[in-house]
Formats: structure tokens, sequence, C-alpha cells
């Protein structure tokens, strides 16, 4: 593990505990609005990530160190307490606040955007040549602009990442509670009795496999935003 390797996990680490701690932060609030106040008195409702951390010690600890080491990015999982009487009361309120995490990821991918491209502005930074998960930007000058160009890299992509996964409608993700907005609340009630079932084994497995299919061209698209007539593809 040379310094380089190990400063790069560093950058991985914080904007992993930060994207994961606003993505459980923002369930726990969609669902404290919505009239659920299990997350808040668990202290979930907070930026700060030790809740997260105590909730979930090895999917917000254990995993993403060993997932950076194995696979050089970073992969981990959290997860925010909710009333299931509530959601049974409430399914379309449970389907805001399932969206609220994923939405919450986009926004900071949105924000790591704006970021690049007045980094680009001011000449900063520049788009590489070729793009990978640590760099979709590049510094024009070394040292500061080079850690702020990994920074905003991994804050994009992971973000981009975590939200699109977590928008699958398999059993336990977001999705498959927020696909219930599209369905009448009898019908909604009725499928998540159905994917209360012990589904999230095969859930996390279909999930996975179909991502594996579709998240390269998803970031491919997310890339020809972020440079208009780049030609990514």
């Amino acid at each position: 593990m040379n310094p380089e390797f190990l400063l790069l996990g560093v950058i991985w680490y914080i904007v992993f505990l930060f994207s994961t701690t606003c993505h459980e932060g923002a369930h726990a609030l969609a669902a404290k609005i919505g009239g659920d106040p299990t997350a808040f008195h668990g202290g979930q409702v907070s930026l700060n990530p030790l809740p997260h951390i105590q909730r979930e010690l090895i999917g917000m600890v254990v995993v993403p160190i060993l997932s950076y080491i194995v696979a050089h990015w970073m992969i981990g999982w959290a997860s925010t307490p909710y009333d299931p009487s509530w959601q049974q009361r409430y399914p379309r309120r449970a389907a805001w606040m399932a969206l609220a995490g994923p939405a919450a990821n986009f926004s900071l991918m949105i924000v790591a955007g704006l970021a690049i491209r007045a980094g680009i502005f001011f000449r900063l930074l520049a788009p590489p040549s070729s793009a990978s998960f640590t760099h979709i930007v590049e510094a024009t000058t070394p040292g500061i602009a080079g850690l702020a160009a990994t920074f905003l890299s991994v804050l994009f992509v992971l973000n981009l990442l975590l939200g699109t996964f977590n928008l699958l409608p398999f059993p336990p993700l977001d999705g498959s509670n927020a696909i219930t907005l599209l369905m009448t609340d009898g019908l909604a009630l009725k499928f998540l009795n159905f994917t209360r079932q012990g589904f999230g084994i095969l859930g996390l497995f279909l999930a996975w496999y179909l991502f594996g299919k579709v998240f390269d061209r998803v970031f491919v698209f997310a890339l020809n935003l972020l440079y208009p007539g780049s030609g990514y593809g």
C-alpha cells in the first residue's frame, strides 16, 4: 500500500461516509415530516455519521474499507429505522421517504458537477482524456487542485452509483418502495406485503446483476451531460 493508494482511500471513505449519511439523513427527515418520528428519536435526522455507524458498523466501516482494498472503490450500506404500521397507513408518504435517499445522492452529484464546471471555467480543472470512477476531471496544476479534482470526481461518481442502484425496484432497495407511487393505495399495500416475504437476498442479487448491465450506460450518459459534445461512450 503506497501513500497515493492510502490517500485516495481516505478521500473515498470521506466521500462515502458523507454521501451515505446524507442518504440516510434524508430518509429520516422525510419520515419525520411524513409523521413517523422513529428515525428522529434514533438520532438519524442528522449529518453526524456516528448514529449511522453505530446502527450499521459493518456496512459503514468494515465493508467499505475491505472493498477499497480489494476493488479500489467503495461499497457499503446503512439503514434507517421506520414504523411498519406507519407505512401501512400511509404508503405514499413512505414512498416519498424512500425517494428522499436517492434524491440526496443525485443532489450531491449535481453539486459536484456544478463545482467541476466552475473549476473548468476558472481553468483550475480540465476534462480528462479518458474518464474512470476516480478521475472524471483532472487538475491543470498539481497540489490542492489535484486533491480537489479527485474529491469532486469521487463525489460525482459515487453519488451517481448510490442514487442509481437504490432506485432499482427490487427489495430491500428504495426503488421497491418508491415504485408504489405509481400504484393505487390498495395495490401498493399488496405489493409491500408481498415484498416482505423474505425476498431480500434474491432482490439484491437481481439488482446487482441488472446494475452491472446498466450502470456503464448511465455513467456515460452522465459524463456527456457533464461535458456536452465530448462524445464519451
